[in-house]
């Protein structure tokens, strides 16, 4: 989950505040807006052969949140 600070200049545009992991609720570090450590950032616009058509759902992981999400998996995440 992105928060944002809007910064108001001649044009108006927005810069990260925070990081959360939406799962466990972790903030990832930031410095300027940049993060410093890595996480999972995941956007999807949902398609016309979907139940959701063109919802658009966004996400962020921590990296612990992660390894927990892909051990679930039946097929593991390719290397």
């Amino acid at each position: 989950m992105r928060q944002y600070e809007v910064i108001e200049t001649k044009e108006t545009h927005k810069k990260v505040k925070k990081i959360i992991c939406n799962k466990c609720g972790k903030e990832i570090p930031t410095e300027k807006g940049e993060p410093r450590a890595d996480f999972l950032s995941v956007e999807k616009r949902w398609g016309y052969f979907s139940e959701k058509d063109n919802q658009v759902d966004s996400f962020d992981l921590c990296e612990e949140c992660y390894d927990a999400f892909v051990a679930t998996f039946v097929i593991p995440v390719g290397e």
